[in-house]
């Protein structure tokens, strides 16, 4: 293959550099093209087919399902390693050392307590507000009480902020939960690990003790771990994009929440869950709503099947199959929306419509089913979809930074009017 593209418009020809990736990825390089051409843009609506930066974070292939953190299998991670040692890898690049690790979680642990003032703002909030609006506006109040920008080129300053987040951040989603649940804000425990501490901060009753169940934490650590990071979709392009402008790293997360926040990104699996609420107040038939989503002309559309990106099969759906029905098998959960659930996915299974068109259930079916079990309401789906995607947000906004990108800037192709001769009021 020749190292170059050539663009021919009109009666010109155009040469460009071909940049290929570690993967053997093909991009054609255009930053010179409106210059070169004297105003000439590409139009790509959706970004599908244009490379809004070169990473090395996170490889994705969706012909073949297959998804790498920094070189290392998703189904590898998931299996040998715990959240936070992948939050440590997609940040800094490498799997940390016992030594390094342990200094990471301190100093997360040392970085775990809010601002006092932050309960203010959650109390302001109705009870019945949406967790992720509550999340991002928490996410971008802890910029008033850390008001100083990062010095990207001082690595202590950029390692301070990572773990002022990665301590402050659990405590915010617990929070939000607990505010929807009507329990008193939690803290959690220096003695217990990452995740243990994050479910013992959203659980744990004022009068109680909170005892984990094992299964329950391995479910959580592989959901967070799945949902760690997934490329540029439209969360991380946020951050990434409002990083470029030089926000900090607290607003540039703040965004990349409400651009999550969409049904079509991370609110997939509360759909799921509203969905299968729907079947049931429709009498629970599976057959007969399999039946509508083979039909063109019916409305219904199936929530949790195939996948935008995956062609073939969802990786992280595997691996989460797996803790769902162990999660269900050991909390015996008598639910007809879960039952409901699991009839849908034998169907599709086996349906051949499905089998042939490859829309096997994906990670947001799973992972709603398990939250559901475990007892999370169904607004607080996504706000568990940004706690597992915080590494991946951190590390995109550190390497955006770190490599000092330009803003981001996209062009436009001008449809409206020509120019036009403005009319005074009393003569329109």
């Amino acid at each position: 293959m020749s190292d170059i593209a050539k663009l021919q418009i009109g009666e010109s020809t155009y040469e460009f550099p071909l940049v290929k990736g570690s993967e053997n990825e093909t991009a054609i390089d255009i930053k010179t093209l409106r210059g070169a051409t004297g105003g000439v843009v590409t139009i790509d609506p959706g970004f599908k087919n244009t490379g809004s930066c070169q990473s090395a974070i996170t490889f994705l292939d969706g012909e073949k399902g297959i998804l790498r953190y920094r070189g290392y299998s998703i189904e590898e991670l998931a299996e040998k390693a715990d959240f936070l040692e992948v939050a440590y890898l997609l940040i800094f690049g490498e799997l940390p050392t016992k030594e390094q690790l342990d200094k990471f979680y301190n100093d997360i642990l040392d970085n775990a307590i809010v601002d006092d003032d932050i309960k203010k703002i959650i109390d302001a909030f109705p009870k019945n507000a949406h967790p992720m609006g509550i999340l991002s506006s928490l996410t971008s109040a802890l910029t008033a009480f850390n008001p100083s920008s990062v010095n990207v080129d001082s690595d202590e300053e950029m390692y301070n902020a990572i773990v002022k987040i990665m301590g402050k951040f659990p405590v915010l989603v617990a929070w939000t939960m607990r505010k929807k649940t009507g329990m008193p804000l939690h803290y959690g425990s220096r003695k217990l690990g990452y995740v243990e501490n994050i479910l013992t901060m959203m659980f744990q009753k004022p009068n109680d003790e909170y005892d984990i169940n094992p299964i329950l934490l391995n479910a959580l650590d592989k959901l967070l771990i799945l949902h760690a990071d997934h490329e540029q979709n439209c969360s991380t392009s946020t951050v990434r994009v409002v990083g470029s402008s030089h926000a900090g790293l607290f607003p540039s997360l703040s965004a990349g929440i409400s651009a999550l926040w969409g049904p079509l990104h991370g609110g997939a699996n509360q759909a799921v869950l509203e969905m299968l609420e729907a079947i049931k107040a429709d009498g629970g038939d599976t057959k007969k709503y399999m039946g509508k989503a083979k039909d063109k002309a019916d409305p219904f559309r199936l929530m949790g099947f195939g996948h935008r990106v995956y062609k073939n099969f969802d990786p992280r759906a595997r691996i989460i199959k797996k803790a769902a029905d162990e999660v269900l098998g050991d909390l015996g959960v008598e639910d007809p929306v879960l039952d409901i659930a699991k009839g849908l996915e034998k169907e599709a299974l086996s349906d051949q419509y499905f089998v042939d068109r490859k829309l096997y259930p994906n990670v947001d079916f799973y992972s709603g089913i398990i939250y559901r079990a475990m007892g999370i309401p169904v607004e607080m789906f996504t706000v568990m979809f940004a706690l597992g995607r915080l590494p991946g947000w951190i590390a995109q906004w550190r390497e955006m930074r770190l490599r000092k990108e330009p803003i981001g800037r996209p062009r436009q192709v001008y449809t409206g009017a020509n120019e036009r001769s403005f009319v005074k009021l009393e003569d329109r």
